[in-house]
């Protein structure tokens, strides 16, 4: 994905429904790091209406994991698109992006569904038998899974938001959405901790026993790009 924000891209007066099964739950700096998009700008969409967070509205803001969903789609559609053989990607849609946001209230049930945005501008969702368009055509599409690994003209890389790598993962209903440890309750960000606290990563495997080494690597290479996510986006 390439290009930026235009001057004049427009914007989506969008306020998340309240009645979704929102699940998970991550304060500004988390949903940044872990969408990818820069905490400046999810405070401004917040404060403009366009995706007020689905937990929380109070002083400590709090989003949902399908609010993460619908950050990447919406900074993906505000932007100015450069297809990948050049040339302009034309404007998606007021009907397609209001159409976009309303699929994301089925994320929360239907996690393994991927959402893509085409070249062209066009929705897609994974279907049983692969893309299928809004109005659930089978479609053959080049897209962009925003589910997977997301990168921003800011040089910020969010992660695959339900495995984020091989040994990690991210379950709404478990642990409040934090990237974990697969089969466990181990949150990665509490073994970055202890490597910030000064701890070899041999110190902590003995710690935890029941993880392996491999894993323990894996949480503080993820902990180590949220992070970098942040000082990006400050």
């Amino acid at each position: 994905m390439k290009g930026r924000l235009g001057r004049g891209a427009w914007t989506l007066p969008f306020v998340y429904p309240r009645n979704m099964d929102s699940t998970g739950a991550y304060d500004a700096e988390r949903a940044s790091a872990l969408s990818g998009v820069p905490k400046s700008t999810i405070h401004y969409w917040a404060r403009t209406d366009l995706l007020v967070p689905s937990i929380s509205t109070e002083r400590v803001k709090l989003w949902a994991h399908a609010d993460l969903v619908a950050l990447r789609v919406i900074y993906w559609l505000r932007r100015t698109k450069t297809a990948s053989k050049g040339g302009h990607i034309p404007a998606t849609s007021m009907r397609t992006i209001r159409s976009a946001l309303k699929r994301l209230r089925q994320v929360t049930s239907r996690l393994e569904a991927a959402l893509w945005i085409d070249e062209s501008g066009k929705l897609y969702m994974s279907g049983p038998a692969g893309p299928e368009t809004v109005d659930r055509q089978l479609a053959m599409a080049t897209a962009i899974n925003l589910i997977a690994p997301f990168s921003t003209s800011e040089g910020t890389r969010g992660p695959d938001l339900l495995a984020p790598r091989s040994e990690l993962r991210i379950v709404p209903g478990k642990l409040s959405g934090s990237p974990h440890i697969v089969d466990t309750r181990l949150e990665t960000r509490a073994l970055y901790a202890l490597m910030c606290d000064g701890l070899a990563i041999g110190a902590i495997a003995k710690l935890y026993p029941f993880v392996t080494l491999t894993q323990i690597e894996q949480a503080l290479d993820l902990e180590r790009q949220l992070s970098k996510n942040l000082a990006l986006a400050a």
